[in-house]
């Protein structure tokens, strides 16, 4: 009998359209585009900055382009799971309104938190539901409006973030191709390093937290590059090892687009040239749980199929981890 894999048989995206730049970020905070591109590697983000409008709204036209390119019906769609840490509403779950907007009418769905790792933990998650038989058909999304909690008084977070997302259609094969191996870990210990303080139930929103700023994403940079770099790096060799993935072996890696030089460290570890790792940081800041799907959607015409393909991360809490996966079509965008 024929393993039956999860695998991605379509990408859409969605950015916001306003450019939010290095040249305007100096004007709020002590800092210069030389800086920010030498430090981080970006040089602007995209902004939701839409009246009314919120992660649910650029998900759903991810959904909705996804489906399109794809040429699926909504009512097709068994399963939605949306990767954000930026929810519409502490409840409902982000993924339930997604699936309203687009008319996923067969769908259920439900949220994962695990920050920049969320994509790759919910990726997980859908392929079993895949490889299990249970469903033909699910989208993952990764959507994050990053702008909402970014603190635009603070040097060093509101250069880091943008706001994007991206979905993917996961369908079964038994081809040589589809989503291989994951592995993926997570550290408690993280949740002093990078976090937003209140909001939650351990620390209910007051004037007194408003007035401290506490609603807003506040990280220990050297720490959290510290062991961006060594876990992200980690896996991305362990599961290369594993699967004896040598370096001319790799067709891509899609890191997590968090810092530039996380980026080209991890690639040094993996013995692999820049022209291997998918990069877009320079355009869109760190999207969060967006932006390896986004790389995948940019890098689309790029692939080809049965490419050796890994994809690696790491975020707050700590979480990291890292999936092999073949890809599973050819396409001109």
């Amino acid at each position: 009998m024929q393993e039956t894999r999860a695998a991605i048989t379509g990408i859409g995206a969605y950015l916001p359209s306003y450019r939010l730049t290095n040249e305007e970020i100096s004007t709020m905070v002590d800092t210069t585009d030389e800086w920010i591109m030498q430090r981080i590697g970006i040089k602007e983000r995209r902004i939701l900055k839409e009246k009314g409008k919120a992660t649910s709204d650029m998900g759903t036209e991810a959904v909705k382009q996804l489906l399109e390119k794809t040429n699926t019906r909504p009512d097709e769609i068994e399963l939605l799971i949306c990767a954000t840490i930026t929810p519409d509403r502490p409840f409902p779950a982000t993924a339930n309104i997604i699936s309203r907007k687009a008319r996923l009418t067969n769908a259920w769905s439900y949220d994962i938190s695990a920050a920049c790792s969320g994509f790759v933990f919910a990726l997980t998650t859908a392929a079993k539901f895949i490889e299990c038989g249970q469903y033909k058909k699910v989208i993952v999304v990764g959507a994050d409006m990053m702008s909402a909690i970014t603190d635009y008084t603070d040097r060093s977070t509101c250069p880091l973030f943008g706001d994007g997302a991206s979905a993917v259609l996961l369908e079964p094969t038994t081809e040589d191709v589809g989503i291989i191996d994951h592995m993926n870990h997570t550290d408690g210990k993280g949740r002093h390093y990078l976090h937003v303080k209140a909001g939650g139930s351990k620390m209910p929103t007051t004037p007194e937290t408003l007035q401290q700023r506490m609603q807003y994403v506040h990280q220990d940079g050297q720490t959290v590059f510290k062991y961006a770099v060594s876990r992200m790096a980690d896996v991305a060799v362990d599961i290369m090892k594993k699967h004896d993935i040598t370096p001319d072996k790799l067709a891509w890696l899609v890191p997590h687009q968090a810092n530039m030089r996380i980026i080209d460290a991890v690639a040094r570890r993996m013995k692999i040239s820049r022209e291997q790792v998918m990069i877009n940081i320079e355009n869109y800041g760190n999207t969060t749980a967006a932006t390896i799907p986004l790389c995948l959607y940019d890098y689309e015409n790029q692939l080809k199929k049965g490419d050796n393909v890994i994809l690696a991360a790491f975020g707050a809490g700590f979480t990291w981890g890292s999936m092999y996966l073949k890809w599973a079509y050819d396409t001109n965008k």
